[in-house]
C-alpha cells in the first residue's frame, strides 16, 4: 500500500482517545509530504540535528514531538518549537528544559522515561525515581516545563506476553501516579508502542503510539 493508505489503514483502528505519532528518523522530505499532504500533522524525531532541519523545510503547523535520547546540550536547538519532548530521563535535562523555555517565553511539555525493558540499551527512570522526581521540591520551582505524562519502550523481544507485561507495569504506574497535582504536573499522557507493538500497547493503556515503518515502510539512510 502506498504512504497514505498506510495511514489512513492505522488511524481507521485508533481509538479515539489514542494519538499517532508519525515516526519520521531517516525518512526524506518528500516522503514527510505524503504524510502531511494525506492530513496528518503529529511527527516524532528521534536526533535533535535531523529534526531541526526537517522543521525548517517543512510546514509550520507540523506539532514536532522528540521521541529518542535527549542530551543537555542539543535542548536549545528545539526549545523554540518543539511540542513534546517523550525521552527526559534526569533532573538535569528537565532543568536545562526549562531554562531554555523560559528562554522562549513558553512552556514545554514533558514525559517521563520510564526503564521498563529488559535490556541494557533503553534509558529511563526507574519507578522509584520518577516518583522521587515527581515529588520533589527541585521539580516546584521549574515553572515553564510541564509533566504531561510517561514514555516506556518495551523489551525488543518477539514474546508478546513480555512485552505486555512491561506495558502493564508502566500503566498500573501511570494509574497510580494520577492522584498527584501541582501546577506542572498534569499526568494525561501515556506513550507506549511502536510499528511492531502499538496494538498490544493500546491494549494495555496507551494513549500516545509512536509508528514510522508500517506508515513509511522500512527505513531508509538515504534522506533528501
Amino acid at each position: 500500500m502506498s504512504i497514505r493508505e498506510n495511514l489512513h489503514s492505522i488511524k481507521s483502528t485508533l481509538p479515539a482517545h489514542v494519538t499517532l505519532i508519525a515516526v519520521t528518523k531517516t525518512q526524506p522530505l518528500d516522503k514527510l509530504m505524503e504524510v502531511y499532504d494525506a492530513g496528518h500533522r503529529i511527527f516524532g524525531e528521534n536526533k535533535v540535528q535531523e529534526l531541526v532541519e526537517k522543521q525548517e523545510a517543512l510546514p509550520k503547523d507540523i506539532e514536532w514531538h522528540l521521541i529518542g535520547h535527549l542530551q543537555t546540550n542539543k535542548v536549545k536547538y528545539i526549545a523554540a518549537f518543539i511540542s513534546l519532548v517523550h525521552s527526559v530521563d534526569s533532573l538535569k535535562l528537565l532543568q536545562e528544559i526549562n531554562k531554555q523555555a523560559e528562554k522562549n517565553n513558553r512552556i514545554i511539555n514533558c514525559l517521563l522515561q520510564i526503564y521498563i525493558a529488559d535490556e541494557d540499551t533503553k534509558f529511563g527512570l526507574s519507578f522509584s525515581e520518577a516518583e522521587e522526581l515527581i515529588n520533589s521540591e527541585e521539580l516546584i520551582v521549574l515553572k515553564s516545563i510541564k509533566i504531561t505524562g510517561f514514555m516506556g519502550m518495551a523489551s525488543n523481544t518477539g514474546q508478546k506476553e513480555q512485552i505486555a507485561n512491561e506495558f502493564r507495569s508502566l500503566k498500573r504506574f501511570y494509574d497510580k501516579s494520577r492522584s498527584f497535582s501541582a501546577f506542572n504536573v498534569e499526568l494525561n499522557n501515556l506513550s507506549m508502542g511502536m510499528s511492531s507493538d502499538y496494538p498490544l500497547a493500546i491494549e494495555n493503556g496507551s494513549t500516545l503510539v509512536r509508528v514510522g515503518s508500517s506508515i513509511f515502510g522500512e527505513r531508509s539512510n538515504l534522506r533528501s
